[in-house]
């Protein structure tokens, strides 16, 4: 894990093409814009976890993939 330190209007590319910009901190909440291309999904991790590998079917999933599942970034 990358842990950086940016201020408001700050952010960092992601293999040249998603931009996260922190865009304002009040309290214990931060509220983050992020570009990337339409063919990129953004999700957030509580929906990541209900859903735990979107686009496969089950079909299509090994054992080895249902075994300890943890949340992936999108």
């Amino acid at each position: 894990m990358l842990i950086l330190i940016r201020k408001v209007q700050q952010g960092v590319w992601i293999e040249g093409d998603i931009w996260v910009k922190v865009l304002s901190v009040e309290r214990d909440r931060v509220k983050l814009g992020i570009e990337a291309p339409s063919n990129i999904k953004v999700m957030r991790q509580e929906l990541v976890v209900e859903v735990p590998n979107p686009g496969v079917s089950d079909d299509e999933l090994t054992p080895a993939d249902t075994e300890d599942q943890q949340p992936v970034a999108s």
